[in-house]
């Protein structure tokens, strides 16, 4: 799938945007690459966020907090109580319930408290040095502007010669399969018709755009006026192991020229 997200973006970028920035993977390829001159990366997720923040501003404060820290049930608990304050803090938090939580999950009621149980992992690695300073170096050796804010400010500021990624919390597959309470926003259909409206605008714009989501009939609904595809991706997120596999998404893209290479 990321291959693909790839093959659709332009060779050459001159901004990136990522509204709906998680764990960044097609930024950082794109960089990899050299294919872009600056970024903007933003969510409105404020801890996600920080924690970018605070790994391109003081990685080694966000290590040594993390350098600090247990596994345990106990311990674990604790922790999701916190409320600390120092960005390098927060960050380490937030990095802490994300390796041991329960699969990874980031998810939070409406007051905004972080809700996922343990999640029992053997021996996760929960201070991977050598990747918190090389997203530190990315971040800090290119033009990476970190923004907390909504989908449709951040594509406000796109121009043709730019390239948007979104990726936001899927349509739901089926009524009880809904993970929406990414941040204290839930972000249910309403938003998705406004994200398609705002896919629109972009291709009205000349903005080349890539879109990835749950393949339902709603979401082909939403994007029917642009090229759809449907790959096969792993996914691991369910409470059942032997309903874990590849399943069927959207990728939708806005750039004619790229049209005929469909899989």
């Amino acid at each position: 799938m990321s291959e693909r997200i790839l093959q659709l973006l332009p060779k050459k970028i001159d901004a990136y945007y990522e509204p709906f920035f998680g764990g960044g993977a097609i930024f950082f390829a794109l960089a990899r690459e050299g294919r872009l001159r600056r970024a903007v990366l933003s969510d409105t997720n404020e801890e996600l966020i920080n924690l970018y923040r605070a790994l391109k501003n003081d990685v080694e404060a966000v290590v040594s907090e993390l350098r600090k820290m247990t596994m345990s049930e106990q311990e674990y608990y604790r922790i999701r109580e916190l409320r600390p304050r120092s960005d390098a803090k927060r960050a380490a938090r937030t990095i802490y319930l994300n390796k041991t939580g329960f699969n990874g999950l980031y998810r939070v009621n409406r007051s905004g408290l972080f809700n996922v149980p343990y999640g029992r992992h053997v021996n996760p690695t929960i201070c991977d040095e050598p990747n918190l300073r090389a997203v530190a170096d990315v971040l800090t050796n290119l033009n990476v502007e970190l923004l907390e804010q909504d989908f449709e400010q951040t594509c406000r500021l796109a121009r043709p010669k730019d390239a948007v990624y979104l990726d936001p919390p899927y349509l739901p597959l089926s009524p009880t399969a809904s993970f929406t309470s990414y941040d204290r926003h839930p972000f249910g259909l309403t938003e998705h018709e406004r994200l398609a409206r705002v896919f629109d605008e972009l291709t009205t714009r000349n903005v080349p755009a890539v879109l990835s989501n749950s393949c339902i009939p709603e979401s082909e609904r939403l994007y029917q006026a642009h090229a759809i595809e449907h790959p096969l991706v792993a996914r691991n997120i369910n409470r059942d192991a032997k309903k874990r596999g590849k399943i069927k998404e959207i990728l939708v893209s806005n750039q004619p020229a790229r049209r005929s290479q469909r899989r």
